[in-house]
């Protein structure tokens, strides 16, 4: 049983889709488009050599390429705050005196007990507040 060279190349490009699914390492995906350009060459009718130098060559481009772009769109996505850090720098609305003691506010809909940044500070009903911090559940405001 004698298989092509290009069958060869093709079984390899599976191979290196295997780890590529297993460990989402995208090197393996680009080394298996590599062998796939390999298998074309061979089926064409290209040497050893040259189905090996297309094989080296397309890895390694798509590699220098693929890479610094793909990890700039990664690094790029805007950071999506949740939880408690996305109610940090929000604005709210004292319902109760707020002192360095304590008292209450409405934030993102909801109550809150708050208690003023600095302690000669306070707020009364009805006033706006920059949330600064929280602190358990407490609302850090000034």
């Amino acid at each position: 049983m004698d298989i092509d060279a290009w069958v060869w190349w093709l079984i390899g490009a599976v191979g290196l889709g295997i780890p590529l699914v297993m460990t989402a390492m995208p090197e393996f995906g680009m080394f298996a488009v590599g062998a796939v350009a390999a298998a074309v060459v061979a089926a064409l009718g290209g040497g050893i050599v040259a189905q090996a130098l297309v094989f080296v060559v397309v890895s390694v481009a798509l590699i220098a390429v693929v890479r610094p772009i793909a990890a700039r769109h990664r690094n790029d996505r805007p950071q999506l705050a949740t939880g408690i850090d996305a109610l940090k720098g929000r604005q709210a609305v004292v319902l109760e005196r707020v002192d360095s003691s304590g008292g209450r506010i409405k934030l993102a809909g909801e109550i809150w007990s708050a208690r003023t940044l600095d302690e000669g500070q306070s707020f009364d009903p009805g006033q706006q507040v920059d949330v600064v911090d929280i602190d358990g559940a407490t609302a850090v405001v000034m």
